[in-house]
């Protein structure tokens, strides 16, 4: 969870600055005496707010202090100031004596809204979930315009697992501040964990836009692209991030992954390797490496890897059904077997381990159970290449896996298509285009209206779907996307959060078309512009579509419709056009500023 506190500068302008505590709470930082306590309080300030922008807490307390020995402070800049080095004790790991400044602050001045947000993360890192939702409900309510206090209730709410409310919160962030990463890696964090691969690297992608250094978003943005098999794409993002962060053990794990998912074993082993010479107990390394080594049939080294990896984690589920996979390898069905079940005890969710249950059964005879954990494993973990490839051995059908979904609207010659947990929009007029339709909740989406655009915008068009609905604790809000997409290209621009209803009334997004470009003013709170490059000469284009698709139906035939294009899966076409064209940077400029997440991306 991103934790924003936030020191003033005037005492109305908190909110605008900030710095930050990370989760783990470092060393506590002895407090000694400023010094020279005879300049000015003003001037103590600054020098105060340049040690704690450096990361010299110890500094920044001191001359904190000796700013506050100044008796002739009026009440509110007392409280300002007790509020700043709060932030610095905080920093510091020096929970109590915080706490006793932001409640000094409180005391002086009930309306500074920077006091209820800076204490409510403090009390969150303490696991007093309850009093901080408190403090931060009171900086909101004092202060409705304040971004970081948004971002943060965010993050509560993401602990608490409401994760309607903590999409709620975050899009109001955005919308206060849509060049800020943090809200939009922090919402992008989310739709992950609601399993919206596409939603997520939209997001993200903003906020490698706002900040092209910040090497968790490339990083978030590549588990997105792994969630939908993008692998190719998924390492670009991730050699991104080692350009900025070349030490860094969780980046080579990453890659690692997309080089398996490539079935490129050689690459993969490298980079677990590369992963464990930064982190010896990487527990990650150890696994990605046990199952590449499992797949290269070096079963010593997989076991080896494995066993290590539980060592180090007793209450990895993923250890022990990799493990069950390499036993099973190895024609030890029934010692795989004890650890499939040690593996569901421990996580029977997650989509390694339906997968490695799902070749025990292969291997036990039991096909049918077979096709059926894989799927299960799918749709737990969209785009696992293991589920994939052992559907598609054991029936090619099963493997493919696309039905047809009764009554899901009409929408011109479009329908929707269930792949394995996902679903798409396909048309047999554009064969090679097919529209991801993410929910917001559980059921299947319906298609609600198709609008082809009149000239001079011919050539491209707009389908909309209904996407479930957005639970939060001020009530149901049915939801409504629409996908811009280009039809001579076959190709998907953007799908975006087209329309939100609720007993309160309808929000809808704004779309602007001229000058053969397309503007969009989201409900998310996102702005984005697209220019429409296609040819205008559609109806020769639809006129031969047609023809080829007459008497033709894809999905029966079992052809596939298509690999969608969008542009999370193609970072040169992300609203930077240019960013291909940037030098890469040097080792002088690779040193300098490097924000390895979102703590760091906001506050150092």
């Amino acid at each position: 969870m991103a934790q924003v506190f936030c020191r003033s500068v005037t005492f109305d302008r908190c909110g605008l600055r900030a710095a930050a505590l990370v989760a783990a709470i470092v060393l506590s930082v002895p407090f000694a005496q400023a010094q020279d306590a005879r300049k000015p309080a003003s001037s103590l300030a600054d020098t105060a707010a340049g040690h704690l922008a450096r990361g010299q807490t110890n500094e920044a307390i001191n001359a904190y202090s000796a700013a506050l020995a100044d008796n002739t402070l009026s009440n509110d800049r007392r409280a300002t100031l007790h509020n700043d080095r709060g932030v610095a004790y905080a920093r510091a790991g020096q929970v109590k004596l915080a706490i006793e400044d932001f409640n000094a602050s409180a005391t002086l001045f009930p309306e500074y809204a920077a006091i209820y947000n800076n204490r409510g993360n403090l009390l969150v890192s303490l696991g007093l979930l309850k009093e901080a939702m408190k403090d931060l409900d009171r900086a909101i309510l004092l202060a409705p315009g304040y971004t970081a206090a948004f971002n943060n209730r965010a993050g509560l709410y993401v602990r608490l697992g409401q994760y309607g409310d903590a999409i709620v919160d975050y899009s109001r962030a955005v919308q206060l501040s849509p060049q800020a990463a943090a809200p939009l890696a922090g919402r992008g964090q989310v739709y992950l964990a609601l399993l919206r691969p596409h939603a997520a690297a939209r997001d993200f992608t903003r906020a490698v836009t706002a900040d092209s250094r910040f090497v968790q978003g490339y990083l978030d943005r590549a588990a997105a692209k792994l969630m939908i098999a993008n692998y190719q794409e998924a390492i670009e993002d991730v050699s991104r991030a080692a350009a900025f962060d070349v030490n860094n053990a969780e980046i080579y794990v990453l890659r690692g992954e997309s080089y398996l998912g490539l079935r490129d074993l050689p690459a993969a082993i490298k980079d677990f390797s590369q992963a464990l010479m930064l982190d010896p107990k990487n527990v990650g390394a150890y696994l990605g490496r046990g199952l590449a080594q499992a797949r290269a049939n070096a079963f010593d080294e997989a076991f080896a890897d494995l066993n290590r990896a539980i060592e180090l984690d007793p209450r990895s589920a993923r250890a022990f059904a990799f493990r069950a996979y390499v036993y099973r390898q190895t024609g030890q069905i029934g010692v795989g077997q004890k650890d499939i079940e040690t593996a569901l005890q421990l996580d029977a969710k997650s989509g390694d381990v339906v997968w490695a249950k799902a070749e025990i059964e292969e291997a036990q005879g039991m096909a049918e159970q077979a096709i059926a954990d894989a799927k299960l494993a799918l749709a737990w973990k969209p785009g696992s290449k293991d589920a994939i490839e052992l559907l598609q051995r054991l029936d090619p059908a099963a493997g493919d896996d696309r039905v047809e979904v009764a009554n899901a609207g009409a929408a011109g010659d479009w329908r929707v298509i269930r792949r394995a947990s996902r679903y798409e929009a396909v048309s047999d007029v554009f064969p090679r285009l097919a529209v991801p339709l993410e929910m917001f909740s559980e059921g299947t989406p319906k298609l609600t209206q198709w609008e082809a655009m009149p000239p001079p915008h011919d050539g491209f068009g707009i389908l909309r779907f209904a996407a479930g609905q957005l639970q939060s604790s001020r009530g149901t809000d049915d939801i409504q996307m629409a996908a811009l997409v280009d039809l001579v290209a076959q190709r998907v621009i953007t799908i975006v959060p087209d329309k939100q209803t609720n007993k309160a009334g309808t929000k809808a997004s704004t779309w602007t078309f001229e000058d053969r470009r397309i503007t969009v003013a989201s409900i998310d709170g996102l702005t984005e512009e697209f220019p429409l490059e296609g040819s205008t000469n559609f109806s020769a284009l639809a006129a031969g579509a047609a023809a080829g698709a007459a008497g033709t139906r894809r999905l029966a035939a079992g052809t596939p419709t298509g690999t969608a294009w969008a542009p999370w899966n193609d970072p040169i076409a992300m609203p930077d056009a240019n960013a291909r064209q940037q030098p890469r940077p040097t080792r002088t400029q690779i040193k300098k500023r490097k924000p390895k997440n979102i703590f760091e991306l906001l506050f150092n």
